[in-house]
């Protein structure tokens, strides 16, 4: 049973997948080919996501500590690091590894959205999106 809400895990996912999806690649401007020129890689657009990434950062926030930690057991479970059968496991290395950061820990899996939606989907819940 989860102590947070499929609700509020749903609209994680949804935020995730907006911040996700608004990150944009910006080509250097100087005639130059990136790919000849080692080190000159397209970086991500600055602020690109930052409405739906400040929503995200608020809700996880807004969570209980243990609330916190079950996301990121979802997030672990739908990424296959444990089984369903293994979900305390997961819950208790959660708890151990838990800090203030948890939203920062979260937003740097690029695939945080399909992760959340495919642990949830272990206790029967679903996100309409």
């Amino acid at each position: 049973m989860l102590n947070v809400s499929g609700e509020t895990v749903c609209r994680l996912v949804e935020l995730a997948q907006a911040f996700q999806s608004q990150e944009a690649i910006v080509l250097p401007d100087d005639g130059s080919n990136p790919i000849d020129q080692p080190g000159d890689a397209p970086m991500p657009a600055t602020g690109a996501g930052e409405p739906s990434q400040a929503e995200f950062r608020t809700i996880i926030a807004d969570l209980e500590p243990d609330q916190q930690t079950e996301v990121v057991a979802l997030m672990w479970l739908g990424r296959g690091d444990f089984q369903e059968d293994d979900w305390d496991g997961a819950l208790r290395l959660a708890r151990d590894e838990w800090s203030p950061e948890t939203a920062d820990y979260l937003l740097g899996h690029p695939l945080l959205a399909e992760y959340l939606v495919e642990g949830l989907a272990v206790f029967g819940v679903s996100c309409d999106l």
